[in-house]
């Protein structure tokens, strides 16, 4: 148990100061008369004298030049506690948590009475582990269930390939027709082909960018080297990731008022209920399937100093609050208590989805009048991410000495909350709205064509670029910067891909950017975008769940894991294939058949 307990390393004022001692030698003591090893993972808080100018340039050297500030009290599951000290502890198993905490307690304050220092020092009843023996009921009726699913969808195929006649329920299910699906690249009708792109674009954007924050939970040798190298300007590109969710918003509501004025013009109804049940249907599917393997499978099939931080503790809150996120108001609810965190941007688009009947019904009716009040809206929602986040002190930034509490409060106060979103989604109505009005081969003078593209080019500067110098490692926390970035950043960058999507669509520019947009291989890519959102963050949390040992750290190596991205698209792939593709299809099936239905009926009466 002592040689598998952490000890001090060298390389301290490096960052070196996460040490998870012998994981699985500790886990693994079975001695005599019933004696177990017992892993446990203290967290130790340094504080100093603040008079001491020496011990205070040692600390920022220990923690890293503060990349994130957090105290010992902060949730950790979603969030890293950076500065924090990790250390492994190994002890019977028949000593309680507390038992180790005060054991540590006595052995710290040894040695730093009268240094300067002190320490603080918590272990939590969760964060002590012991051999598992044996799975709950709820895992293997959940195995069961997944298993059932694989099986349908080969028999599926089965009788797809061989033309045995059975229900379309089933042949739904059928892998091959799915696959087939899945890697096709022709283009439905009404297609607006950069969509595809922007879409990828910003979803690969937003992997690199969650795989960052992943990538802080671990131990490193180099950890202080780590925080300056990524105190650099570029560093932009993963400090700035809340911008990437904001053209997802922007496309839903495009997207929205496309279809919903498509369907109106052709016969001036729109069956809302249609559209809310066609919803459900495309959305719970494949969330329910993953909640369920997250919940009841994930926290077995691995082990590790922080697995039950980041994956168990995760677990259980799902366990807890899983019924929020089926009626899409997990949103509200605080980031630190959410089932799926990564999923709070279903909650927005779906609240916002439940208001576009009317914006667009008032845009298509009354087109001045829905012109002003929406615009007065979105006005209104860039106000109130700009004061909101001035006043409460927000950021949507990440910069050197963000506390755990500010990420939070950003999160649970604009981040989360549609009304603070709502400004990218009218300007995708707005599109949308355009899209269908006008022509497809309507000409734009070149003099509106390059002032278009000089002011989204320098919107999109603004959003991107100007931000980076809150990247630096001296930088101090300007609540006007914060505001500023919160308000318009989101504008700008969306500003880009909505000019070039106009553009292409109605056949002004056929430029290298907007032909990359438009790409066909990105069609695929769009069939896989809602898997891969789902898939990513408990994948990154099932590899800082299961890293045993402090590593060296290596930007390209470590962001760009080829293994983790391979993971990521065999799993969404899977999730397609088998839960997302068979209920659309599914979807199609059922609404038509109202349809037909209705089509008879008129044609009855008519005779």
């Amino acid at each position: 148990m002592y040689d598998a307990t952490a000890k001090i390393p060298s390389g301290l004022l490096n960052g070196n100061v996460n040490q998870f001692g012998d994981f699985d030698e500790c886990i693994g003591i079975q001695g005599s008369e019933g004696i177990q090893g017992q892993y446990c993972l203290a967290y130790l808080q340094l504080s100093i004298d603040e008079s001491r100018s020496d011990l205070k340039y040692l600390h920022r050297l220990l923690h890293s030049h503060y990349a994130f500030r957090s105290n010992i009290t902060d949730p950790g599951h979603r969030v890293p506690r950076f500065t924090v000290v990790n250390w492994g502890v190994c002890a019977p198993a028949s000593c309680s948590f507390k038992d180790v905490e005060t054991s540590i307690r006595d052995i710290v304050t040894k040695y730093t009475s009268q240094t300067g220092l002190k320490v603080t020092v918590k272990v939590n009843e969760e964060m002590c582990q012991v051999k598992r023996k044996e799975y709950p009921k709820e895992t293997m009726y959940a195995s069961l269930f997944f298993m059932t699913m694989f099986a349908l969808t080969i028999v599926a195929a089965y009788y797809d390939h061989y033309k045995i006649p059975a229900s379309e329920l089933l042949l739904s299910f059928s892998i091959k027709r799915n696959f087939k699906k899945l890697v096709s690249l022709e283009r439905q009708q009404n297609d607006i082909a950069t969509l595809h792109g922007v879409r990828a674009i910003n979803a690969v954007m937003l992997l690199f960018a969650h795989k960052s924050m992943a990538l802080f939970f671990n131990p490193y040798t180099n950890r202080t080297d780590m925080s300056e190298y990524l105190g650099k300007s570029w560093t932009v590109i993963g400090r700035a990731a809340s911008l990437y969710t904001d053209p997802f918003i922007m496309l839903s509501g495009l997207l929205t008022a496309y279809s919903f004025i498509g369907k109106l013009r052709k016969s001036d109804n729109l069956n809302i209920k249609d559209e809310y049940l066609s919803r459900l249907i495309r959305l719970v599917p494949p969330l329910a399937a993953l909640m369920l393997f997250c919940t009841y499978i994930t926290p077995y099939i691995g082990s590790g100093p922080q697995w039950n931080l980041v994956v168990t503790e995760h677990a259980n809150i799902c366990k807890r609050t899983w019924w929020r996120n089926f009626l899409f108001i997990h949103n509200y609810f605080g980031f630190e208590s959410m089932c799926l965190t990564h999923t709070h941007h279903l909650g927005i688009d779906t609240q916002l989805f439940i208001l576009s009947p009317l914006m667009v019904l008032l845009l298509y009716k009354k087109p001045k009048t829905g012109t002003i009040l929406l615009t007065l809206c979105a006005l209104f929602s860039t106000a109130l991410r700009y004061f909101v986040t001035y006043y409460r002190q927000l950021n949507n930034y990440v910069f050197f000495g963000t506390s755990i509490k500010q990420l939070f409060d950003t999160a649970d106060f604009s981040y989360t909350l549609p009304s603070h979103r709502l400004t990218v989604y009218i300007i995708g109505i707005f599109i949308g709205h355009l899209l269908r009005y006008v022509s497809r081969d309507y000409k734009m003078n070149k003099v509106a064509l390059y002032t278009g593209w000089i002011l989204c080019t320098i919107m999109f500067c603004c959003a991107f670029f100007g931000p980076a110098h809150m990247g630096s490692l001296h930088y101090i926390y300007n609540p006007i910067h914060a505001a500023m970035y919160n308000a318009f950043a989101p504008i700008g960058w969306c500003a880009i891909f909505a000019w070039a999507t106009v553009l292409y669509h109605t056949g002004n520019t056929n430029g290298w950017f907007s032909r990359f947009l438009a790409w066909k291989g990105f069609l695929i890519t769009t069939r896989l975008s809602y898997a891969i959102y789902l898939t990513q963050f408990p994948i990154y949390f099932y590899n800082v769940g299961n890293t045993r040992s402090a590593e060296h750290y290596e930007f390209f190596g470590m962001q760009l894991n080829l293994n983790e991205f391979t993971w990521i698209v065999a799993l969404s792939v899977t999730l397609t294939l088998v839960f997302d593709t068979p209920f659309q299809n599914i979807k199609n099936y059922l609404l038509k058949k109202p349809c037909a239905s209705d089509t008879t009926t008129k044609l009855l009466k008519q005779q």
